[in-house]
């Protein structure tokens, strides 16, 4: 079943016109995502890929009614005004696939979103996949890598790298395993959702029997996912690998917000926190489906 997608996901695409948009477009149609309609100011009445193209949201909620998901492609510095147009129209989700939006902008388009009781994830989030089901965004790249890479299975993926959102999924399926859904949280250093917001929904997927997670040095969301295991919020097998464990505390790793500071957010600190929360770590990504074959068949005896 996966978490927050699936065929029946009503989206729009913000900015469709656009190259990005465009392109996006036509690979979600084209992979069985339920693509409602997208906006382009003044550019009304057109088509693209067979996707109607509205003014406005408010347009496509008026005529088709409630939106499940935006995903937006539009310039960092229009981003903001884009994110607060869904929130207002209703839409419950959006996913800004955007970076280098200026961090002002970033934490009031949150805020708005919140405010309007809208998830914002992202920004810089290249998408959500549920395979055989949906992607909302671009994660994938297109349909035949999209089915190489993302089988279908009983393993949540998170990963902190759009880059790398494909190696966790790719080493679960050599080692026997699949993914229930895969979500890129995005790049910027102020984020609207965080792996430990999710990590519930996961739970109460009955069809995902544990967690994967492709991690960085840098940031708290590896450190907030121990403290939902250890709050009982979250009971499955949870594995990590964490990229850049190499680094010394103050270095920049990968991307720009991803920086070690005063015992948080170093490799160290997020490999002890999952532990001792009762998660376990890899130490290659290739370990991660060894450990969850491992831990799933406990489970299963016990």
């Amino acid at each position: 079943m996966g978490i927050l997608i699936n065929n029946g996901t009503k989206v729009v695409v913000q900015g469709i016109t656009g190259r990005e948009g465009s392109v996006r477009t036509k690979y979600m149609k084209e992979y069985g995502t339920k693509l409602i309609g997208g906006t382009s100011p003044g550019k009304a009445g057109e088509e693209i890929h067979g996707v109607p193209v509205y003014n406005t949201v408010k347009e496509i909620v008026r005529e088709n009614g409630e939106i499940d998901f935006s995903v937006v492609f539009v310039p960092g510095r229009g981003l903001k005004t884009a994110v607060m147009e869904a929130a207002d129209a209703g839409v419950k989700n959006i996913i800004p696939c955007v970076e280098g939006t200026p961090i002002h902008d970033i934490m009031e388009m949150i805020a708005y979103a919140k405010m309007k009781g809208a998830r914002v994830i992202g920004p810089g989030s290249i998408g959500i996949l549920t395979p055989g089901e949906a992607v909302v965004g671009w994660l994938g790249g297109n349909v035949e890598w999209a089915n190489k890479f993302f089988k279908k299975g009983s393993i949540g993926v998170f990963s902190r790298s759009g880059g790398q959102s494909g190696t966790i999924p790719w080493v679960l399926r050599e080692g026997g395993f699949g993914v229930s859904t895969v979500v890129h949280t995005g790049t910027e250093p102020v984020l609207g959702t965080s792996m430990a917001d999710l990590l519930p929904y996961f739970e109460e997927d009955s069809e995902t029997r544990g967690v994967a997670v492709y991690a960085e040095i840098g940031g708290t969301q590896e450190e907030e996912c121990a403290e939902v295991i250890a709050a009982g919020k979250f009971t499955k097998p949870f594995v990590i690998y964490v990229a850049g464990a190499w680094a010394p505390e103050g270095q920049r790793f990968s991307h720009a917000s991803n920086i070690v500071e005063r015992g948080r957010g170093s490799a160290k600190s997020k490999m002890e926190a999952i532990r001792k929360a009762g998660g376990f770590v890899a130490d290659t990504p290739t370990d991660i489906p060894i450990i969850l074959k491992e831990k799933i068949a406990t489970d299963f005896i016990n």
